[in-house]
């Protein structure tokens, strides 16, 4: 039971979850200026602006960094661990998101044909390089906001 008070009451965890749904808030704030409507779906969906992917690893970078040190250890391996998502979520995702939406434009070619699919892709996956910007602002500020 220790362990999961400890857990709860990590400061670091919490800084991490709360900057990742504060970006979780813009993307749906966002979509509602654009579309004039509530999609609760984005509360738990990937890819848009801002990048919550990196809002999340950039808060913990920056918290490790101002309660541990930037020269310690543990800021040494988030921060390499938040490149590492961060690249993934600007390339590796992005290019799935791509081809998503060229396989989605060919199932769509398909059913003209008359051969029927029973759902399309996800194209949102990854994100622009703006976006993944964006995120590592949003969790440097809350980091700092709650450090400060």
């Amino acid at each position: 039971m220790e362990y999961l008070h400890q857990f709860f009451s990590n400061r670091i965890v919490g800084v991490a979850v709360m900057s990742w749904a504060i970006a979780q808030a813009i993307k749906m704030i966002i979509d509602f200026i654009q579309n004039k409507k509530i999609d609760l779906n984005l509360a738990l969906s990937s890819g848009g602006m801002p990048s919550s992917h990196t809002s999340f690893v950039t808060a913990i970078m920056v918290s490790v960094g101002l309660k541990e040190g930037f020269d310690s250890t543990s800021f040494a391996i988030c921060f390499v661990l938040s490149m590492v998502v961060m690249y993934d979520a600007a390339g590796v995702r992005r290019a799935a998101g791509r081809h998503a939406a060229i396989l989605n434009q060919l199932i769509e070619n398909a059913e003209k044909f008359g051969i029927t699919f029973d759902q399309k892709l996800k194209e949102l996956l990854g994100h622009t390089p703006l976006q993944v910007v964006a995120g590592a602002i949003l969790g440097t500020v809350v980091a700092c906001a709650f450090y400060k």
